[in-house]
């Protein structure tokens, strides 16, 4: 079994390794402030940044803040947000959110993950996402390709989210992990894919536990 120090070692090495070849953007969602940004992440749970990017310009016209979401039937919010898919609860979670920043923040997003995870239909993950791209607070965001890339590079054998993010923390420094996740996300989408993951174009393939699969 791997012990701790070398694990961090490999992690370290990997970070390197692809630090250099993807984008320095915090996230591929387009928006202007932390509030827009909240919403385009509840918006992007089970969908494309690139689909998203496609609804949020009209609908950020439509919506300047979250008193707007409120005033609005909720018919009519899922409307506008269909093609993100999961409306309905995308919708709902958009209206709770809402209500919570209104009624507990003066309709200001928080910049602590505290404050975020007391919003309805907001978790770790939209959290670390808002805090890390809105504050340059450090957070690992757990989505599906982190939790992937993970398990597959032998950084945790946990399948929940929030230990998986326990995991990531303890052999990573904390000045990296926002950097890290996104790494693990962009070589996810391109590379170690869910369905096959493309050994020949791996860079860290030689340092992945999984290479022999």
């Amino acid at each position: 079994m791997e012990g701790l120090k070398k694990k961090i070692e490999r992690a370290r090495v990997i970070f390197d390794t692809l630090d250099p070849l993807y984008t320095r953007e915090k996230t591929a969602l387009k928006y202007i402030t932390p509030f827009e940004l909240l919403i385009s992440t509840i918006l992007s749970a089970q969908c494309t940044d690139r689909q998203v990017n496609q609804v949020t310009p009209a609908l950020f016209e439509k919506y300047k803040g979250p008193e707007d979401y409120l005033k609005v039937s909720i018919s009519e919010l899922e409307e506008d947000i269909r093609p993100t898919g999961f409306f309905r609860n995308k919708a709902k979670s958009i209206k709770g959110c809402c209500r919570g920043l209104m009624d507990n923040y003066e309709g200001e997003v928080p910049s602590t993950m505290e404050a975020l995870l007391k919003l309805p239909g907001v978790g770790r993950k939209t959290a670390n996402c808002v805090l890390g791209a809105a504050f340059d607070v450090p957070g690992v965001v757990v989505d599906t390709h982190v939790k992937r890339l993970s398990i597959r590079l032998g950084f945790t054998k946990n399948k929940d989210p929030n230990k998986i993010e326990k995991d990531l923390e303890g052999i990573i420094s904390k000045e990296r992990w926002r950097r890290f996740s996104d790494l693990l996300i962009y070589h996810g989408r391109g590379v170690c894919k869910a369905r096959r993951a493309d050994h020949d174009r791996c860079v860290v393939f030689d340092l992945c536990p999984s290479n022999s699969i």
